[in-house]
């Protein structure tokens, strides 16, 4: 498995082709005054063609204004991708956003999601950030994902991002010297 950047040529129409998005989640997470509890609710998150191609533009958009986007490969096939806005926030500037980080669901739970935040992490540190903000899946499994990589509620809401998808559960990352 190999992490690599991507560039404006490798995002084709197709980039996402192959991917899983695929998903089902039975349990989430919900935020009540800042205190999360948890909440039966099933439902199906699966990315169509037109999903797909909607997010590489999404992707180009990124690079374009300077951001980072990453590829996660086996082989010459795409497994897992992540994303880092360009665009600093906050009270004191202190954020970038991770928008996306996904594996496929095929290759799941064998440390691919590690790997590409980790790799997400130190180019938050190349954007001069100090701290990521992640608008992360309600989901359980998702949220377990970004408490074992040290993620906690973040401090400060971003309206614009919460707005996007008012359920996920705002997050941040202290970008620290070492991960």
């Amino acid at each position: 498995m190999e992490i690599k950047l991507i560039t404006m040529q490798d995002l084709t129409d197709d980039f996402l082709l192959t991917f899983q998005r695929y998903q089902e989640t039975h349990k989430v997470l919900v935020d009540i005054d800042n205190r999360l509890f948890e909440k039966n609710d099933s439902f199906i998150d699966d990315w169509d063609t037109l999903i797909k191609v909607a997010i590489v533009q999404e992707l180009r958009t990124c690079l374009t204004a300077g951001g980072i986007v990453l590829g996660a490969y086996d082989n010459q096939s795409l497994i897992g991708f992540a994303n880092i806005k360009p665009t600093r926030f906050g009270p004191q500037l202190e954020y970038v956003e991770l928008s996306y980080i996904h594996v496929s669901k095929e290759f799941r739970g064998i440390g691919i999601g590690k790997k590409l935040f980790k790799a997400c992490f130190e180019m938050g540190s190349k954007l001069g950030a100090q701290k990521l903000y992640i608008a992360a899946h309600p989901s359980i499994e998702s949220q377990l994902f970004y408490k074992k990589m040290g993620c906690t509620l973040a401090c400060h809401i971003e309206k614009d991002i919460l707005s996007k998808e008012p359920l996920d559960i705002q997050l941040e990352r202290k970008i620290t010297p070492s991960f």
